[in-house]
């Protein structure tokens, strides 16, 4: 987590923030208001983040939440040690490489199986109750930041540099983690029952396929599993402690038809 937060606050601290940019979600809210009002930005990303990470705790699980608030301090903590130095006068330099850099720290966070805070954490909360446009819900989060930003010094380079950051920090997202917001997995095992009971504690719902191998001719069940990215790191990690021999194919998947929803209602 130290060196996906280094990146994290590298980007802020180097690319960003000197040439008063914004990134999205929370960090860039954190920016602004250290633009107004002149606070310690590394600070107010950790102090905003609290709440939203306390409410995680309630509905993603510890180790989630744990490794997210890791990324968060580390984040806050790297901004204070990395000065806020101009590396280029270009301002479309500053906003595609601090969007890399912003972006790489991200989605090697979500890899591992946390987030560095604020809009992920959010969106893996709304990914587990219901099926909705995450992203469209976050770009609609971030428009309403970067409209802020043009209040507030009246500039559209300015938010339009940042606009094109947040697109670059969300495709090296997609391009390191995976590209699309729902995965099927599929499983071949031979503790089929252990499996298939602590994925629907994911929970998702699961079905149960008979193969057999072509070479050995051994008869074997393969799970099939539907599942968000914010997700991926709890399912990689289930699975390796409970069957480290199973053999796991991950694909994209386009759409899915039919009850997809995170947790049941009661």
């Amino acid at each position: 987590m130290a060196v996906c937060s280094a990146s994290i606050a590298g980007g802020f601290e180097l690319f960003i923030i000197p040439e008063g940019l914004l990134s999205g979600g929370l960090s860039g809210v954190s920016i602004l208001i250290g633009y107004v009002t002149g606070w310690n930005i590394g600070w107010l990303y950790l102090i905003l983040n609290i709440p939203v990470l306390a409410w995680g705790m309630f509905v993603l699980g510890r180790r989630f939440v744990l490794y997210s608030l890791a990324c968060v301090v580390f984040t806050s903590a790297f901004m204070q040690w990395i000065p806020a130095n101009r590396l280029t006068d270009e301002p479309l330099l500053s906003s595609v490489f601090g969007g890399v850099l912003v972006g790489a720290g991200t989605a090697v966070a979500l890899r591992y199986g946390g987030s560095s805070g604020g809009f992920d954490v959010v969106a893996s909360i709304i990914s587990r109750y219901r099926d909705l446009p995450v992203g469209v819900l976050i770009f609609i989060l971030n428009a309403v930041v970067l409209i802020a930003l043009f209040f507030y010094n009246r500039n559209w380079d300015t938010a339009l540099y940042s606009m094109l950051s947040i697109f670059v920090t969300g495709r090296v997202i997609d391009a390191v983690h995976t590209p699309h917001r729902k995965v099927t997995a599929f499983i071949v095992t031979n503790r089929t029952d252990e499996l298939a009971a602590r994925l629907l504690t994911i929970p998702r719902g699961v079905t149960i396929l008979k193969t057999r191998g072509a070479f050995t001719r051994e008869e074997r069940d393969m799970l099939m599993t539907v599942t968000t990215r914010y997700e991926l790191a709890e399912l990689r990690k289930l699975v390796r402690g409970l069957d480290p021999k199973a053999f796991v194919n991950i694909v994209q998947t386009v759409d899915v038809i039919g009850l997809f929803r995170g947790r049941r209602s009661s």
